[in-house]
């Protein structure tokens, strides 16, 4: 019914019902609703007569906008035009938020307001939870003991947390928008260049060392990692993580000085006492003794292939190689060539690794084959030690097998035990070399087992990536 106690003009009805969009028509005067289209009370969840017997008011529990505002005053600025405000209808188990659009309007030669409804529930959630998840990931920044930071598409920077502001000694207002590149110096930058280009072109991360200059002119070693933000199948952004090295490269100097000291006086030590203990062995005429002082000279000298071993890992660790192809059968080669002669000589060693395969592996390899091997020789209790060399591509024909075989006596489960990290300090040690072995294997994307042999000896295989042709 209308103001006067009327009915509603058919045409006010016919109005709201051509319009697609939920809308309902009210009366200026008192918001009545006094006209409801189907999506309107498909949208309220209300028939339209009893629609009609309400007010605009009384669709809510509150009577304010999300904003705090009375919603029948700001209603009634629809005089001004077309007035917007979002509101929280429904009660506690259906609430929902609506946008509501309210326009005066003339119908029929009278006044009306027109009141367009857009549930905007799944937009207020979704933004809700995009609040909540960026508060948990500004949380994780700020514990991370890094410098965290986020890229545009052009490689402007967009969010950090504290740690950058730290590094770089520069405010929030002077990070955002700077590009990531110059807050590097002139010599290193294009290495983080050529990082944020694999990044958005390859969608791959990338890593790269360069010098950070700070707003006072200080110049800090830089270790940068960034990664893709893909969106769609684009890179829409990247993510970067700084690292200051300067307290890892003094630490690295110092320990490597004091590695270098020891190695050299553990050499050279140990050099003295295998030459006065062979000396006292060849002056003795007692057995006994002689076997004993025998016994110093092995480990003396086993003590020595330690220090040996130590610094090829060393050298490993700081080289950081990255796998490529190689081809197993030179790497066998290699490996039986760099042998000493002597041992090489003790020893009968049969190889069957067919020509041609390839595996993915670090550069290394031929030094992990060739320790095996060595120990094999050097641990067998036969006059003539027996070793064997075998390589088969697995039938998943992405994976390749390499194995080397003896007839010692086994590695010992105190050695065993270094892979599998049940080694005790008195232990680990003895089985620096299955380390070094076990390190250069896995760097190349491959695994390392150790099993026995059926002749009683040690089986020790080796699986690596097959690279893919292309």
């Amino acid at each position: 019914m209308d103001r006067d106690g009327e009915t509603t003009p058919d045409v006010v009805q016919a109005f709201v019902d051509a319009v697609p969009t939920p809308t309902l028509a009210c009366d200026p005067a008192g918001h009545a609703i006094r006209a409801v289209n189907a999506p309107a009370a498909e949208l309220l969840g209300q028939d339209r007569g009893t629609l009609t017997l309400m007010g605009l008011t009384d669709l809510a529990e509150s009577g304010e906008t999300v904003d705090g505002r009375p919603v029948a005053a700001v209603v009634d600025e629809a005089d001004a035009g077309v007035t917007e405000f979002e509101w929280e209808t429904g009660g506690p188990r259906q609430r929902r938020r609506l946008s509501l659009s309210v326009t005066r309007t003339t119908i029929a030669d009278e006044q009306w307001l027109l009141v367009g409804l857009t549930d905007v529930t799944d937009r207020v959630t979704a933004e809700e939870r995009l609040r909540s998840q960026r508060r948990v990931v500004d949380t994780m920044a700020s514990t991370v003991p890094a410098a965290l930071f986020q890229c545009r598409a052009d490689g402007t920077v967009a969010r950090w947390n504290a740690r950058l502001v730290d590094d770089t000694g520069r405010d929030g207002e002077s990070l955002s928008g700077t590009d990531v590149t110059a807050l590097f110096d002139d010599e290193t930058r294009d290495a983080v260049s050529e990082a944020l280009t694999r990044v958005y072109r390859d969608q791959v991360p990338a890593e790269c060392e360069a010098t950070l200059v700070t707003r006072s002119g200080e110049r800090t070693p830089y270790r940068l990692v960034v990664g893709p933000i893909v969106d769609g199948g684009e890179v829409v952004g990247a993510i970067g993580v700084g690292e200051d090295l300067t307290e890892a490269s003094i630490r690295e100097e110092r320990l490597a000085v004091l590695t270098r000291v020891l190695r050299h006086n553990f050499r050279n030590d140990l050099n003295v006492v295998t030459g006065f203990t062979e000396r006292a062995r060849e002056a003795v005429d007692d057995p006994e003794l002689a076997a004993e002082l025998e016994r110093v000279v092995r480990t003396a000298e086993r003590l020595l292939r330690v220090g040996e071993t130590s610094r090829r890992v060393e050298r490993l660790l700081a080289d950081r190689p990255t796998p490529g192809r190689v081809d197993l059968a030179e790497a066998v080669e290699e490996a039986l060539f760099s042998l000493p002669r002597d041992l090489y000589g003790e020893a009968e060693i049969e190889v069957d690794v067919p020509d041609g395969i390839t595996v993915s592996a670090i550069g290394y390899l031929a030094e992990a084959i060739a320790e095996l091997v060595e120990n094999a020789i050097r641990h067998s209790e036969t006059e003539t030690p027996h070793v064997e060399i075998t390589a088969a591509e697995l039938p998943s024909e992405s994976w390749t097998s390499l194995v080397v075989t003896d007839d010692g006596p086994g590695i010992p489960p105190a050695e065993r035990s270094v892979l599998t990290g049940e080694e005790t300090p008195l232990e680990h040690a003895s089985g620096l070399g299955l380390w070094y072995v076990n390190w250069i294997v896995t760097a190349g994307g491959g695994s390392f087992d150790i099993s026995s042999a059926s002749t009683g000896g040690t089986r020790i295989e080796m699986e690596f990536r097959t690279p893919d042709d292309g």
